[in-house]
């Protein structure tokens, strides 16, 4: 293999489980923790034997054949939660045995309860160079009613440390449509967010996920016209305080098409680029070939079969990837791109489809440089409506 790769880190240690929460989490003590990251670094080793072209070189030299990481990104769970001497060694133990772009983009994220500023100091220094940082809500009841371990002082307390530690690549987690959540209430969040000028915000409106707390409680939710001016105020008050939208519920600061705080981890999940996954549960996918960790945590720790439900994806698994991924993107996808992956054009698969959508308004084309005429330097995407209904627009592209 000698292309492209991101790298997903799954660190599943929580201080406690959120009532929304689907991931896979959990608090663990002290000797689990410990076995884990031992377990893990013996995985980073281990991948890297099997995807290099050869084995990496003293000191993390490139060699010949190896795939070149872009990204790195540790999520959870709450890496922050765990000593940051095991987070920054397994940055390491990766810069060690994979090739890393000079420019690669590395992430990690926090939760407000546990990232001190001297583990904010600790992971900048080891490397890290974009911030994710889990505020949800500022508003203290509702973060109450979620179960999250922070405050809205404490959040605005460590963006203030991220800032002072270094960080100048920044997101914002936060949420609508939560219970006992305001119009109001949800738009102070918002502007308090703003008024921090961070670089990227991503903003999510709940879902209630079986096997959570919340799916068998009764909540007292926004009603549906409440949720959906949450949704519009989003989109019009991150446009006015100078942010793009370039992914359904993901908004970065600058002008539109200037990628440079865009999250290039989760661009390269929408356009389906290799990625590996490391620990338990995590998911990869490199040359069309899809498995996932065992979701056991002995399990992976005593390395019994440690992958599982590997998967060939078939070209018509392939075909519908790349539209309901892509189609995710304010960008969409392009026609020329998907006439080279597949040999076929994009209207012999989905032309009906295509046809239907664009003339109800919910699809368009857009030409990727001005002045091009030809059909396949176009990129097919939602329109602001499309996106508004955008998982019924993608489920047709199911064949």
């Amino acid at each position: 293999m000698s292309k492209d790769l991101s790298i997903y880190v799954h660190i599943p240690f929580c201080v406690r489980k959120c009532n929304y929460c689907d991931f896979l989490s959990f608090y663990a003590k002290k000797d689990v923790v410990e076995t884990y990251f031992a377990a893990l670094k013996k995985e980073i080793m281990l991948a890297a034997k099997e995807l290099n072209g050869n084995s990496a070189g003293k000191d993390g030299q490139a060699m010949s054949g190896n795939p070149l990481v872009k990204s790195i990104f540790f999520g959870g769970g709450t890496p922050s939660f765990v000593e940051a001497e095991k987070i920054c060694d397994t940055l390491k133990a990766i810069k060690t045995e994979f090739d890393l772009d000079p420019q690669c983009e590395i992430s990690i994220e926090v939760n407000p309860a546990s990232a001190i500023y001297d583990k904010l100091v600790s992971f900048k220094k080891a490397g890290f160079n974009r911030l994710s940082i889990g505020a949800q809500s500022l508003d203290d009841a509702e973060l109450k009613v979620l179960g999250r371990a922070h405050t809205g002082a404490m959040f605005l307390e460590t963006f203030e440390n991220a800032r002072k530690a270094g960080f100048d690549n920044i997101n914002v987690d936060v949420m609508s449509a939560l219970p006992g959540q305001s119009l109001e209430s949800y738009i102070r969040t918002l502007e308090k967010v703003l008024s921090l000028k961070p670089e990227h915000i991503s903003a999510y409106s709940l879902i209630l996920e079986e096997g959570t707390p919340f799916y068998d409680m009764e909540l007292d939710l926004p009603d549906e016209d409440t949720d959906r001016a949450m949704y519009h105020e989003t989109k019009e008050i991150l446009a006015r305080s100078g942010y793009h939208r370039y992914e359904i519920s993901n908004y970065a600061l600058g002008e539109q098409d200037d990628p440079k705080y865009e999250c290039f981890h989760n661009k390269v999940y929408w356009k389906r680029g290799n990625y590996l996954g490391l620990g338990i549960g995590a998911a990869s996918m490199v040359d069309n070939v899809r498995w996932s960790n065992v979701r056991d945590i002995h399990l992976y720790v005593d390395a019994q079969m440690s992958k599982v439900d590997r998967e060939v994806l078939s070209p018509e698994a392939q075909m519908e990837e790349f539209m309901f991924l892509g189609l995710r993107l304010v960008e969409g996808v392009s026609i020329e791109e998907f006439k080279r992956q597949f040999g076929r054009d994009i209207w012999e698969i989905y032309g009906e489809v295509i046809d239907k959508y664009a003339g109800l308004g919910l699809l368009e084309y857009r030409r990727s440089e001005a002045g091009r005429e030809s059909v396949e330097n176009t990129y097919l995407r939602l329109t602001d409506k499309g996106l508004d209904v955008s998982n019924t627009v993608m489920a047709e592209f199911i064949l």
